[in-house]
């Protein structure tokens, strides 16, 4: 249950530490382990992404999700919700600075439109899992379980959490190397091409066929209050026709209509085995 925290306090050979102090006496055991320090792998995390790390403080912090304090003494160490928060505008700023020279001719509308597909939870959460950003993540057991069923949610945030810890580390310059190389040229055509509204597109599908206004039903709702994970089927002409989860009910709307399309879209071809 807590291999994904275990495994990360057990490195040593290349790891920075933050010391916590322990907890009172009378703290169950596990607590007490889990709660010992907070560990962060800078030479694993430079062979990922290629940034060499000054200062270990930034992503150390950068490291802890909320759900992680629940195992630590109460008050002695924060959460990364302001790297967050700081990453997000630093992300936005060298999305918009990238796509105002890489399209001079583009209307705001249109920057605007592209720089949405760029920074969404889907980009973002598959710019995290090809670095496999979750690994150096301090997570509660429920928290890493909600990542393992689907919700991005956790690992948006870590990117915008590790782009504020490069930003404070090394800079405007290297944070944006890093945007550049890992979100930008790896996703950034194929984002920009790509129409992502699909609940959009499902509609426009099953209206043009005679099928009415798809109707999306939430079937579940597990996990933490602060990290949720929806359920969601949608039904095209009153027949169960796809199911997606997500952090919220918007993303597991989207995932399910772009199950449902592809699912029509098998059917429609003759492809569906």
């Amino acid at each position: 249950m807590f291999r994904r925290i275990r495994s990360l306090l057990s490195r040593s050979t290349s790891n920075s530490r933050a010391a916590i102090p322990p907890p009172g006496l009378g703290q169950e055991e596990e607590r007490v382990a889990l709660s010992a320090f907070a560990t962060f792998d800078r030479a694993e995390f430079t062979r990922r992404t290629g940034y060499r790390i000054r200062n270990d403080e930034f992503f150390l912090q950068a490291v802890i999700h909320r759900s992680y304090l629940q195992l630590c003494p109460p008050g002695q160490f924060q959460s990364n919700e302001r790297m967050e928060f700081l990453g997000d505008a630093v992300l936005n700023l060298v999305v918009a600075e990238y796509l105002y020279h890489t399209f001079p001719e583009a209307e705001e509308g249109q920057l605007s439109k592209l720089r949405s597909r760029l920074v969404s939870r889907v980009a973002l959460g598959e710019c995290a899992r090809n670095l496999e950003l979750v690994d150096f993540l301090l997570l509660s057991p429920s928290a890493h379980q909600s990542i393992e069923d689907g919700s991005d949610s956790i690992l948006v945030d870590a990117v915008e959490a590790f782009v504020a810890a490069i930003y404070l580390d090394g800079g405007y310059g290297p944070a944006r190397e890093f945007i550049t190389e890992h979100l930008l040229n790896r996703l950034g055509d194929s984002r920009m091409v790509r129409d992502e509204n699909y609940k959009s597109r499902l509609l426009e599908y099953a209206q043009g066929r005679g099928m009415g206004t798809p109707r999306y039903v939430t079937i579940d709702e597990s996990g933490p209050d602060h990290n949720p994970v929806f359920t969601v089927e949608v039904q095209v002409g009153g027949i169960p026709s796809g199911i997606g989860k997500g952090g919220n009910k918007k993303t597991a709307e989207q995932n399910a209509a772009s199950r449902a399309l592809a699912s029509l879209h098998a059917q429609e071809h003759g492809t569906e085995s």
